[in-house]
């Protein structure tokens, strides 16, 4: 998402699609999957949630090399009706929202750099392919993510898609689950980043809150850093349900007349799991 420009770049379609040419990753690309894909497939289990660790057996990620996106689109299919179609990069909104409408999830192709290899800004295939991928495969998730589209094209013909935003950064980048008296881990943005599966469930900073949808689209986020909170869902049904069978139009107009809640705020309405400390974001405050 958020490229501006609605003009395709030079060789991609009209859909901002190009082909991932699976055969032109180098060794060391794929090593680099590999690294990665070795230090969360080992470090996950007991924090994600077991959906995920299914959907990367469904797919068969354990295998070494970058996954050729064909081949995923191929057993996504036979699941929930899902493909994954590359991108030269991030795409307009409305391209990202009509892919999503129609099943098809937009990945980068490119591949991290080893000196990146714990923080880049722009999502690279390992972010878009191991992080979101395999929920597909769940079909609540799956359709969750379809309506998610079809949202975001009516918000933008409101005006409301800063708002509606939040929802996707908040649930599937980095959302948790309760998973009996635990919580799981379960957004793209945590599962796919080695130090933020820590801290988002084990460091005292961040608040952990229970998921209210207009509570979270008045949330700020940060972009630049760990989340100072996180929204926690019961399952995926529980999510499709609160968010599929919304009017989501006076919520918009609501929104329009309220202030926007920073991300570190516990409200006195909120059903809260952990009060945060705050402390990791306080010490990267400037003196």
């Amino acid at each position: 998402m958020a490229q501006a420009d609605m003009t395709p770049p030079e060789g991609a379609a009209a859909d901002w699609t190009v082909p991932q040419d699976w055969s032109a990753y180098t060794p060391g690309e794929h090593a680099m999957w590999d690294r990665l894909f070795e230090r969360q497939a080992a470090m996950l289990p007991g924090r994600v949630v077991p959906e995920f660790l299914e959907g990367l057996d469904i797919l068969r990620m354990a295998r070494p090399g970058i996954p050729d996106f064909a081949e995923l689109s191929e057993r996504l299919m036979k699941r929930t009706g899902w493909q994954v179609v590359a991108v030269p990069g991030l795409v307009p909104d409305r391209v990202f929202f009509a892919h999503l409408a129609n099943r098809r999830f937009v990945a980068g192709r490119f591949i991290r750099r080893p000196e990146q290899i714990d923080y880049l800004q722009e999502p690279d295939v390992f972010h878009d392919v191991f992080g979101h991928v395999p929920l597909l495969t769940h079909p609540a998730f799956a359709d969750y993510m379809q309506a998610y589209g079809e949202g975001g094209l009516r918000a933008d013909g409101l005006g409301s898609i800063d708002h509606l935003a939040r929802l996707y950064w908040y649930t599937v980048e980095f959302g948790l689950m309760r998973h009996g008296d635990d919580l799981r881990l379960y957004g793209a943005g945590i599962v796919s980043s080695f130090g933020e599966s820590v801290f988002a469930l084990e460091d005292a900073s961040p608040n952990r809150i229970g998921f209210d949808l207009k509570r979270l689209m008045r949330t700020q986020y940060r972009i630049d850093d760990y989340q100072q909170s996180y929204f926690v869902i019961d399952s995926f049904e529980d999510l499709l349900r609160k968010t599929s069978d919304v009017d989501f139009g006076p919520i918009y107009r609501e929104l329009e007349t309220e202030s926007d809640v920073a991300p570190d705020v516990v409200l006195a309405q909120d059903r809260v799991y952990h009060r945060g400390s705050q402390d990791h974001a306080r010490a990267k405050m400037p003196c």
